[in-house]
């Protein structure tokens, strides 16, 4: 693909072709809860990870699946991953590069829900959030450990 504008990476970035019943340029909202499979062989493929896929709308539907690859492309990325919420990106973020044990340093100045995320969800999964009193580099550098 040429290099694209930021206008038409858009409006049309991560659709690879239009919509083959109706032919509409815009991007369908699929409104469904789940797919059909061609057969039990596909679908056995699909939840075995062995061929891509959807399954269930929650992990994967068209519609998120362009809106995904049009904010990778808008951002200069590889992937994009949409969720329902900024919590909800936040948790998937720290729970995917953090084990039990280990901890990270915030500072107090946070969204009341995003604090308490912090404080108290991820204590509860052995994830330590360390909040920094200041706002100087040395509050946080203090905090610091081989688990962090």
């Amino acid at each position: 693909m040429s290099k694209l504008k930021f206008e038409t990476l858009q409006l049309h970035a991560g659709q690879e072709e239009v919509e083959g019943t109706t032919r509409a340029r815009a991007v369908p909202i699929y409104q469904t809860t789940s797919f059909t499979f061609k057969d039990s062989e596909h679908g056995a493929n699909l939840f075995a990870l062995k061929e891509f896929g959807n399954i269930y709308t929650r992990i994967m539907n068209p519609t998120t699946d362009v809106f995904e690859k049009r904010v990778a492309a808008m951002e200069g990325g590889v992937m994009a991953l949409a969720t329902s919420s900024g919590q909800a990106a936040q948790h998937l973020a720290i729970t995917n590069i953090m084990n039990a044990g280990d901890n990270f340093i915030s500072t107090t100045n946070l969204y009341g829900g995003t604090y308490n995320q912090f404080k108290v969800t991820f204590k509860k999964i052995g994830i330590d959030a360390r909040f920094a009193d200041g706002n100087s580099p040395a509050d946080f550098e203090k905090l610091i450990d081989d688990r962090t």
